[in-house]
């Protein structure tokens, strides 16, 4: 799995079971119209507040750090590890400049979260 599949797993952790397939629906008696199956509910995660509630989230900086919010979510937060999810959200600079980098990182997470369903502060994100 990708580092931002992983963030979006710990973050969203029924989208996994939204990959999973479905049963298949029951046959429609003879005759009678197909109903069209109904399209799954979007659940909106509250970001701020399911990171707030974590344990350890009082004493890390996962607002703007992403090396903190990479470590609430018990993930690799190595350079090596921010060098590759960097290369997944086709982060275009120099990563030998990890400051840079690991500011445009945060923001492209928070953006994407908030792209996949998660509510995420305006002054978190691009």
């Amino acid at each position: 799995m990708s580092i931002f599949g992983s963030i979006l797993s710990k973050i969203f952790p029924s989208a996994n079971a939204a990959n999973a397939p479905a049963a298949a629906p029951a046959p429609a008696p003879a005759g009678a119209p197909a109903a069209a199956a109904p399209p799954p509910a979007i659940t909106v995660v509250d970001v701020e507040a399911l990171l707030d509630g974590m344990p350890g989230a009082s004493s890390l900086n996962w607002r703007t750090s992403i090396v903190d919010l990479m470590k609430l979510l018990g993930l690799d937060s190595s350079l090596d590890a921010r060098k590759q999810l960097a290369a997944e959200l086709s982060y275009g600079a120099d990563t030998s400049d990890s400051a840079k980098m690991n500011i445009w990182l945060h923001r492209q997470v928070m953006t994407k979260l908030a792209a996949n369903g998660g509510k995420v502060p305006a002054e978190l994100r691009d």
